[in-house]
């Protein structure tokens, strides 16, 4: 009887194994903190994703590294977090606007900005979730946070969702050809409007 093979197959789920994200501070201090890490994270952003450090991020934001790993174990963890955070910033903006008018294409082209100058973000984006919870939590605020954004632009409540989906589905479609250069940022966008007036009828 052949012997079997106790190695596990390999696994490229680099999240697999890794200690769980501490709760968001709630201590005035420890805010501050949390924010200075996202803020100075969002500079990061901009990089490929294979060239970023958690190690840098701590010494440029001046946090002691142990900190920045017991909020966010890996790099990808602290990249959706970034995002996440931008998207409230978009929803708490949008919650100001008084008038809706042609705002729709407008805050969807600020996420599909976001996107695609930050590459550090998209790359967490779209890799699998793999079996780490928090990472799969982290997506699921994403996704709902986005689809609140957008569908809080639309006139017609019914459709918000639909039409939320369809425009992210969209926007992510996108980002992927732009940066596999099958289109130009200048067509992307202009597809991206197009869209938006023929969802809204405007």
């Amino acid at each position: 009887m052949p012997a079997s093979n106790s190695l596990e197959p390999y696994s490229l789920d680099l999240t697999t194994g890794l200690p769980r994200m501490a709760a968001a501070p709630t201590t005035p201090r420890q805010q501050l903190r949390y924010a200075r890490i996202l803020k100075t994270a969002e500079g990061f952003a901009q990089r490929q994703f294979d060239t970023l450090s958690l190690s840098d991020v701590a010494a440029r934001a001046d946090i002691p590294l142990g900190t920045l790993y017991r909020y966010f174990p890996s790099t990808a963890h602290l990249m959706l977090a970034v995002y996440r955070q931008q998207l409230r910033e978009l929803r708490d903006g949008v919650r100001r606007r008084e008038g809706k008018g042609h705002a729709l294409a407008g805050l969807m082209m600020e996420i599909f900005h976001l996107r695609v100058m930050q590459p550090g973000v998209e790359h967490c984006l779209i890799r699998p979730a793999g079996k780490d919870d928090d990472t799969a939590q982290l997506l699921r605020e994403i996704d709902a946070l986005s689809e609140e954004v957008v569908g809080s632009l639309s006139k017609d409540t019914g459709k918000d969702s639909v039409r939320a989906r369809i425009l992210l589905h969209l926007v992510s479609g996108l980002v992927q050809a732009v940066r596999c250069r099958r289109l130009s940022l200048f067509e992307a966008e202009k597809d991206l409007k197009k869209a938006c007036s023929l969802l809204t009828g405007e």
